[in-house]
């Protein structure tokens, strides 16, 4: 069962315009950002150090211009995708599912 929107205020707020690859266009209301994608788990944890471990859980590039995040349509179809976006202008220059290759930056 799929949650239900919350009322939210929204007058004078600007909301990105998401295209998830299963439902189409939504307003970003209906999604929540799971943070940066594409970052690699560390080797077994018995070989991992305290340092790397708190490297993976902690530190993000954070960089100005293209960036790539996991996206949930959470009041929508529930899925999981990635969306490159300029963390400038918020532009979202592309959204793609999970099992797809990561796109060039723009």
């Amino acid at each position: 069962m799929r949650p239900e929107l919350p009322v939210l205020l929204t007058e004078g707020v600007v909301l990105l315009s998401i295209c998830c690859p299963f439902c189409g266009q939504r307003d970003e209301l209906e999604f929540v950002c799971g943070g940066e994608s594409h970052i690699s788990r560390p080797g077994p944890p018995e070989n991992v150090g305290d340092a790397e471990w708190a490297d993976y859980l902690f530190l993000r590039r954070n960089e100005r211009g293209s960036s790539y995040e996991r996206w949930l349509h959470r009041y929508g179809c529930g899925q999981w995708f990635n969306v490159a976006r300029n963390t400038v202008t918020h532009e979202i220059q592309t959204s793609y599912r999970m099992t797809d290759p990561k796109p060039e930056p723009r």
